[in-house]
């Protein structure tokens, strides 16, 4: 017997058509109010607009992507791909198999634009067999979907059976260009490439003209409208509850085994209290953890006298997250040495800062921040032997401050914390900056500890600052900037928060 039939078998439940009857019978009326069309859906049709105009005549295919198995019959939580939710305003779980597909009205030389349109899996009538035997859909189960009037009724484009989308997004395809959102649903892919084909395209040409609607609608999202910034601040606000929820944990994280756990679920807890939860793995490094840049095995203990460099970001229902780090002292106090080590990333950290502003480059906010990093590290004598500033800020010969700062200083923020990223070189690293963008500026300093190039007393010491901006007309708002920064801020937040 195969594992499916053994599954199966451990799993009978009536099927007679008397049981079917009863299970059907007796429920009361759904109601039949309807959703209003929310903020989200509203901003999203513009969205759908700018699209229509660059892909005139052409069937847009955006999968919300599907469920995916964690072991043997239980799934992750659902999160829809970020190009769906970009373009139809549903975020949270919802819907896995839901496609988005924009239909052209007219050819590729007018303007007549598209049909959007949303195939999804509506709620399933009280009498069927998903209703009550599907544990992966049935409302028994999993709870009640949308109906078919709920979706258009809440986005404001038409809602359509999934079932009915093979046939939709396939037909014409020798005649109508057909683009489609490939990594979010490797099934539909595989069948559409095989209707594509068929058409008369190869495959080679497929993946070109796939790749181009993924680069546009990346780069989409490159400026954020005023709703957007609203729903960024508002992950940003949600974050500082996590991280003071934190900050209260502090003194009995020594006393815990694997105080970094302890940390990441406090941190969790509150992220899917207040939205939909971490906008990513939080990283939870205490001690020398914080040398690995993206420690998320947060499976260490927590020491008094420790550094814990918490990395970390709420994300809404909508999904656009913060991304916050804060290097706090265990004790509530820095020593000496920490105290030094993070006045030197909060200069770097103000330098970047200082830098964005429109018209500026992207990796101006880098220089000028990797600048106060060299100039310290310089100062401590650091850097090889005849080696100035400006020799290791020398892109092509020089880079030894790289040993203790690798990473880059900054990156778009929004759906994805690593928002835009398949923009290329010109529209990102060289781009001019533009009122409305959304960026991190994030630099740090790692001391590993076992680094006998550095003094004994910066050894296992890593600290990083990141807050969120926002370039404006004039400059730049720093969403987080009323956040604590230098080291007597910390100090004073984390008495502030524990004596509440």
């Amino acid at each position: 017997m195969s594992e499916e039939q053994q599954q199966a078998e451990n799993r009978k439940r009536p099927t007679t058509d008397e049981f079917r009857a009863f299970v059907a019978q007796d429920w009361a009326p759904r109601s039949d109010e309807r959703p209003a069309l929310t903020e989200a859906a509203r901003r999203a049709a513009a969205r759908r607009e700018a699209v229509s105009a660059s892909h005139r005549g052409e069937r847009l295919v955006v999968p919300a992507g599907g469920l995916k198995v964690r072991s043997n019959d239980t799934d992750y939580v659902f999160r829809p791909h970020s190009a769906f939710v970009h373009l139809t305003g549903l975020g949270a779980d919802r819907e896995p198999d839901a496609v988005l597909v924009m239909e052209p009205l007219g050819g590729p030389d007018d303007d007549a634009g598209h049909e959007a349109v949303l195939y999804f899996r509506p709620l399933a009538p009280r009498d069927s067999e998903e209703f009550f035997g599907d544990t992966r859909y049935g409302e028994f189960w999993v709870g009640a979907r949308p109906s078919i009037e709920d979706v258009e009724s809440e986005l404001g484009l038409t809602g359509r059976h999934v079932d009915q989308l093979e046939d939709a997004v396939g037909k014409d395809a020798g005649q109508v260009t057909v683009r489609l959102v490939r990594d979010a649903d490797r099934e539909l892919t595989a069948q559409l490439d095989t209707v594509r084909t068929q058409g008369g395209a190869d495959q080679e040409s497929l993946a070109e003209a796939d790749a181009e609607l993924a680069h546009d609608l990346s780069h989409l999202r490159m400026v954020k409208d005023e709703w957007e910034v609203e729903q960024m601040q508002a992950a940003v606000d949600a974050t500082r509850t996590g991280f003071e929820a934190v900050i209260r944990e502090l003194p009995t994280l020594p006393e815990r085994g694997r105080g970094e756990r302890w940390v990441e679920g406090t941190f969790g807890l509150v992220a899917r209290h207040e939205g939909n939860g971490v906008g990513y793995d939080s990283i939870c490094a205490a001690g020398d953890h914080a040398n690995t840049l993206h420690w998320i095995k947060n499976t260490g203990d927590v020491h008094e006298g420790d550094l814990i460099l918490l990395d970390a970001g709420v994300e809404l229902d909508s999904l656009f997250t913060a991304d916050i780090t804060r290097t706090l002292p265990v004790s509530g106090t820095f020593t000496d040495t920490q105290r030094e080590i993070h006045e030197a990333v909060v200069a770097a950290q103000a330098a970047g800062i200082a830098a964005v502003k429109p018209g500026a480059k992207f990796s101006d906010i880098h220089a000028a921040s990797i600048r106060v990093i060299a100039e310290h590290l310089h100062a401590w004598g650091l850097l090889p032997e005849g080696i100035s500033v400006e020799d290791t800020l020398d892109v092509e010969h020089g880079q030894y401050h790289r040993r203790w700062m690798v990473h880059g200083t900054s990156h778009h923020l929004g759906i994805d914390v690593h928002d835009c990223a398949l923009a290329t070189r010109e529209e990102y690293m060289d781009a001019e900056l533009q009122p409305g963008m959304v960026l991190t500026v994030e630099p740090g300093l790692y001391f590993k500890a076992d680094d006998l190039k550095v003094p004994e007393r910066f050894r296992g010491i890593g600290v990083r600052l990141e807050d969120d901006v926002v370039v404006t007309e004039d400059g730049c708002r720093n969403l987080s900037g009323d956040w604590p920064h230098s080291a007597d801020e910390i100090e004073a937040w984390i008495a502030d928060v524990q004596a509440r």
